[in-house]
């Protein structure tokens, strides 16, 4: 009887559970939000009085600076920094000064390095541009094929963070980011430029096509060192920026001469056509230490021979002239030009005009006046004067050379004769 009842309390417990586990839902669903209830970010900002602290920390930090200027006693009034005449009515038409007092700068903010590329770096003229520019504190990368160019002239630089050397030949292209580009790279003695004409003109024309170009990409300031060698055979006297030459096309020289005239008129296009920033600087005689030895030019030629005791080389008559800068003279005109806002041409050289035979006499005085002058044919296209009319760099730039030729000679010939007597041990003499 027991286990009848037990058996059926346990089977109507059974049915209950089945009755409850069929009428309840499987899970129930999440409560939807109110359609009218407020974004969670600001009931975020409601809750705990955030809203308060925010609004707080925003009114701390606009006192701040506002009574910023007050709480530092070094800083100035801004009223009393201006400045107005009291005999003159202060009106919409009167010039009022303002002057604001500057303190000393932070240390580690200073004037922007500039970081410059110089092709033609490790050759005579450039090397005393790169020493100039890292002595004022730019970073400067020198590219150069070292036809003309040597190590030696930059190698005092090897091993300084600022200085970087790269052998390429400006012919082909190459990618960098600087800020300014001196663009010296071409053979400029006769000796150099004749003995490859057409790799001269290639220098010319697709070399300083590609340095416009890197400047057009980068936003680089541009400058071309062109040479006097454009005004040919001149006709006029003293040579003027507005004289167009008068040049053989088809000579020996042209190479070099058309060559220079055409790199200018990229420059000038690439100026008007893309609005590259471009400086143009022609180029007078100029001599100093680091001229290659033997390069033709006739300073370096009369102090090599007048050094080695060989006769001084005089081609022609003698009367031609030529007008001489010291190096440090012209690197002085050329950042002059960079840093300025004209574009030019100018023409950088010495005004001081000397024939030849003038010329000999000054280095014999300087080296050897027992030196003798043997006279020779003269060459081809050889100008029969040469000399610059700087007034244009004199009002503009505020430059003119320094450097008389009897106080830049002895330096160049102490240079001069270290060079050749090393090369004469060498050789075992």
């Amino acid at each position: 009887m027991k286990l009848h009842t037990q058996s059926s309390m346990n089977h109507r417990r059974d049915e209950e559970m089945s009755m409850s586990q069929n009428t309840t839902p499987p899970s129930s669903p999440k409560p939807l939000k109110h359609p009218r209830s407020l974004p969670r970010s600001i009931n975020y900002l409601l809750k705990e009085q955030r809203l308060l602290f925010i609004l707080v920390g925003i009114l701390i930090g606009s006192t701040f600076f506002i009574l910023q200027p007050n709480l530092n006693p070094s800083s100035p009034i801004p009223n009393s920094s201006f400045h107005v005449s009291e005999s003159v009515p202060l009106t919409h038409t009167s010039t009022v000064t303002t002057s604001y007092k500057t303190g000393r700068v932070p240390v580690g903010i200073g004037k922007k390095r500039m970081r410059i590329v110089v092709t033609g770096g490790a050759g005579f003229v450039g090397s005393h541009l790169v020493d100039k520019l890292i002595k004022r504190g730019d970073d400067v990368i020198v590219i150069d094929n070292f036809f003309t160019g040597r190590k030696e002239n930059v190698m005092h630089h090897f091993g300084n963070h600022r200085f970087e050397l790269i052998r390429h030949d400006v012919v082909e292209p190459i990618l960098l980011e600087v800020d300014q580009i001196y663009h010296l790279a071409c053979p400029a003695s006769p000796v150099h430029y004749k003995y490859n004409p057409v790799k001269t003109i290639k220098t010319n024309v697709m070399g300083t096509l590609n340095m416009l170009g890197l400047a057009k990409r980068i936003g680089a300031r541009f400058l071309l060192t062109s040479t006097s060698e454009v005004y040919g055979d001149p006709l006029e006297h003293p040579q003027k920026e507005t004289y167009w030459g008068h040049v053989n096309p088809i000579g020996v020289r042209s190479c070099y001469d058309e060559g220079k005239r055409t790199a200018e008129t990229l420059t000038m296009d690439y100026h008007r056509g893309a609005g590259v920033e471009v400086r143009i600087a022609r180029i007078f005689n100029t001599y100093g230490p680091r001229m290659c030895l033997d390069d033709g030019r006739v300073v370096s030629n009369f102090v090599s021979q007048a050094i080695r005791r060989q006769p001084m080389t005089v081609y022609g008559d003698g009367k031609q002239t030529r007008s001489f800068q010291y190096v440090s003279d012209l690197v002085d005109g050329l950042m002059a030009l960079m840093e300025g806002e004209h574009i030019g041409p100018f023409n950088l050289g010495n005004p001081g005009e000397f024939t030849m035979l003038e010329l000999a006499e000054v280095v014999k005085e300087v080296i050897d006046p027992s030196a003798t002058i043997e006279f020779r044919a003269n060459t081809a296209d050889d100008p029969h004067k040469r000399k610059p009319d700087i007034s244009k760099a004199k009002e503009l730039l505020n430059w003119e050379p320094k450097v008389p030729l009897r106080e830049g000679l002895p330096l160049m010939v102490n240079d001069f004769r270290n060079r050749i007597l090393n090369e004469d041990e060498g050789k075992g003499n």
